[in-house]
């Protein structure tokens, strides 16, 4: 008799379990939220393009504007063309 049985649980293994573990999860759920209460609202982060922006507006508020580079000086610093090749004028 045992092992008829044991055979007519296993088989119907999954149509008991199912119920059980849903309502223990409910439980489990509905026990959760009433010892920590209800969730906090989730507080607004600023997106990362806007974070950028507020950095880079900090770093040019700590500069000063109208001290600028002239062009003059720019060229100086441009980088020279492989082995002069392209500036005969420079070589």
């Amino acid at each position: 008799m045992w092992p008829v049985l044991w055979a007519a649980v296993r088989s119907k293994a999954p149509y008991v379990t199912f119920p059980v573990a849903f309502v223990v999860g409910l439980v489990g759920y509905h026990l959760e939220w009433l010892l920590r209460g209800p969730p906090a609202p989730a507080a607004e982060e600023k997106s990362i393009s806007e974070q950028r922006e507020e950095r880079k507006l900090q770093e040019i508020a700590g500069k000063d504007q109208t001290n600028v580079v002239s062009l003059k000086d720019k060229l100086e610093f441009a980088p020279r063309a492989v082995l002069n090749r392209n500036r005969p004028e420079k070589s």
